[in-house]
């Protein structure tokens, strides 16, 4: 049965900030609750926990300002020539 438990942090981090174990275990705690408790198709729960009381850091994130642009450009580019070494 399809379920969804819906935490709206910054993408890559759906259990939480990194290295904030007490926030990770709380929202896995939720995901398992969900996961036992859901009896119907499509159930959607949000966490009651927030990234941060400011929300302005969704003004900011993963925001590319033009000045950064051709360095991004250039890490993008590495980090592929560095994956067709690897073989991926």
């Amino acid at each position: 049965m399809a379920r969804y438990l819906f935490s709206d942090f910054p993408l890559g981090n759906p259990i939480g900030r990194p290295y904030d174990v007490e926030m990770q275990r709380s929202i896995t705690g939720y995901a398992l609750d969900l996961f036992e408790s859901a009896i119907m198709p499509r159930t959607t729960v949000q966490v009651p926990i927030r990234w941060s009381d400011d929300p302005s850091w969704k003004d900011s994130y993963a925001r590319v300002v033009p000045e950064e642009l051709e360095k991004l450009k250039a890490m993008g580019a590495e980090r592929r020539r560095r994956q067709r070494r690897a073989g991926n």
